[in-house]
């Protein structure tokens, strides 16, 4: 029989979650690459965002329809919803219709930086 010898203990794995953005609407800047695709391809880069937030694909194309972009409002409300951040409908209304790509490119960054820590907030 051999003695086992234990040189380092288990550590807790502590995942850290705010109810704030991580980044502000206006910080493209955190993100270059998402910031120039949102520029120059604004609509693909919606698409591939909602995409990767596990929606239709196509679905950031209904905002073309009306004059204040309803999926980009809703979209944001989601998120805020799976990852605890505090916020109101009407905040994300007016942050939507004034700087519809700056959503989408925080949106994009927040998804990036927080992963699939997503808090279930009474779902």
């Amino acid at each position: 029989m051999t003695n086992a010898v234990i040189l380092t203990q288990p550590q807790t794995f502590v995942v850290q979650t705010s109810n704030q953005w991580s980044t502000g609407i206006c910080d493209c800047c955190e993100d270059m690459s998402s910031c120039c695709f949102g520029f120059w391809c604004f609509w693909c880069f919606a698409c591939k965002t909602t995409n990767d937030l596990g929606e239709c694909l196509c679905l950031p194309l209904l905002d073309l329809f009306g004059i204040i972009p309803p999926i980009t409002i809703s979209m944001r409300a989601t998120m805020r919803q799976r990852y605890g951040i505090q916020g109101s409908i009407c905040n994300d209304c007016v942050n939507s219709f004034f700087c519809g790509p700056c959503v989408w490119c925080q949106m994009s960054r927040e998804k990036k930086i927080r992963g699939g820590n997503i808090i279930n907030a009474g779902l």
